[in-house]
């Protein structure tokens, strides 16, 4: 009899056995939504001026650094002539003479202001381009392939073509800049657009969003990260396609750029010039990778919870 009121015990609702396991579930749920979101939750703090100059200012300084050392350490042991690999100081001397003379901004500028109008016309082509590909099977079979071979195709191929068909002007770097750039994005599109999950497009026409709704509500949003690479690798090969033709192609009307400055600098023997355009050219890519990528990478980083806030 004692064993059967025990089984029974622990059978019923409430029995002794039961009612400690059913008061034991509330604080376990409790603690199990606590743990979620605690790892839902971001740590947004903000990061200390010495910690910002320790991890990203001082070591890009200590690099730029050991390269002038091993440079000026290369220059002394004399491993070969003056004229082929000057010193640091002369390529800094031309860099002081042109500052001073007024022509190092305005040098700067007119390749600037080239690459980036050339880039956004880029944009502008590549992303309707990109999309089509992505979305219409017939455009995709025809041109999908034409695009991957253009990518492929080094840029400077296309200036000699352009001067012939738009002559030295402006036009003529623009058109160099969009044939290098275009294919780039708009593979970079296609490519972010095939790794849109299946499910977001059936949920966005469960919602509603089909056509031009779904394509700027779900699929952009989707494909942003392989956009966004495109969008950087279109940046790179606008910028190696000015400085292509901006060095083949010179003129008085186009004025001065940093290819045409690399360029009087060979014709001329003027290795501080030459090794002076080079680091500008330099400077100017990774000031832009800086400035306006790496802010985007970041925020698309954070809106997808891949990104700490600092």
């Amino acid at each position: 009899m004692a064993s059967t009121d025990i089984t029974s015990d622990r059978k019923r609702p409430g029995g002794a056995a039961a009612g400690p396991v059913d008061d034991a579930k509330p604080d376990d749920l409790a603690g199990l939504e606590a743990g979620l979101d605690a790892l839902d939750a971001v740590q947004i703090r903000r990061t200390p001026v010495r910690e910002v100059l320790l991890r990203k200012v001082l070591p890009p300084a200590v690099a730029v650094a050991l390269v002038l050392v091993v440079w000026e350490l290369l220059v002394r042991a004399q491993v070969t002539e003056v004229y082929k690999l000057p010193p640091p100081s002369a390529v800094w001397d031309s860099a002081r003479e042109m500052w001073l003379k007024g022509t190092l901004l305005e040098v700067v500028w007119t390749s600037v202001s080239r690459g980036l109008l050339g880039f956004l016309l880029a944009v502008a082509i590549g992303t309707p381009l990109g999309l089509l590909v992505a979305r219409v099977k017939l455009v995709r079979a025809a041109i999908g392939p034409i695009l991957s071979g253009l990518q492929s195709l080094p840029s400077v191929a296309w200036v000699a073509p352009a001067v012939i068909w738009l002559g030295l002007n402006d036009r003529m770097m623009f058109a160099v800049i969009l044939l290098g750039a275009v294919p780039s994005i708009a593979n970079g599109l296609v490519s972010g657009v095939d790794q849109v999950p299946p499910l977001f497009l059936r949920a966005g026409r469960t919602l509603g969003a089909t056509g031009i709704r779904g394509t700027w509500h779900i699929v952009l949003p989707a494909a942003l990260p392989g956009y966004l690479a495109g969008l950087k690798q279109g940046w790179a090969f606008s910028w190696r396609s000015l400085m292509a033709a901006e060095i083949i192609a010179s003129s008085p009307e186009l004025g001065l750029g940093l290819g045409q400055l690399l360029e009087n600098g060979r014709s001329n023997f003027d290795m501080p010039g030459v090794f002076l355009s080079i680091l500008l050219i330099l400077f100017v890519g990774i000031a832009i990778d800086l400035l306006i990528f790496s802010p985007l990478e970041r925020w698309v980083l954070r809106s997808r919870g891949l990104l700490v806030k600092n």
